[in-house]
């Protein structure tokens, strides 16, 4: 591991890394949002198909 590369390398990232915009924030919430839904959907259809296979309620 070449510790003084990946310094400089992480250091270059941080250089080019830019606060988002107000609208690409918003954008990257929703997405994240709207796939945090997503699963948990999915997770309660398949608990509901389990529960109703195997007759509990």
């Amino acid at each position: 591991m070449d510790v003084p590369y990946d310094l400089t390398s992480y250091v270059r990232v941080l250089k080019m890394a830019t606060t988002p915009t107000k609208e690409e924030f918003l954008q990257v919430a929703k997405i994240a949002g709207a796939g945090i839904l997503l699963v948990g959907f999915i997770g309660f259809l398949i608990g509901t198909v389990m529960m109703l296979l195997t007759g509990g309620f």
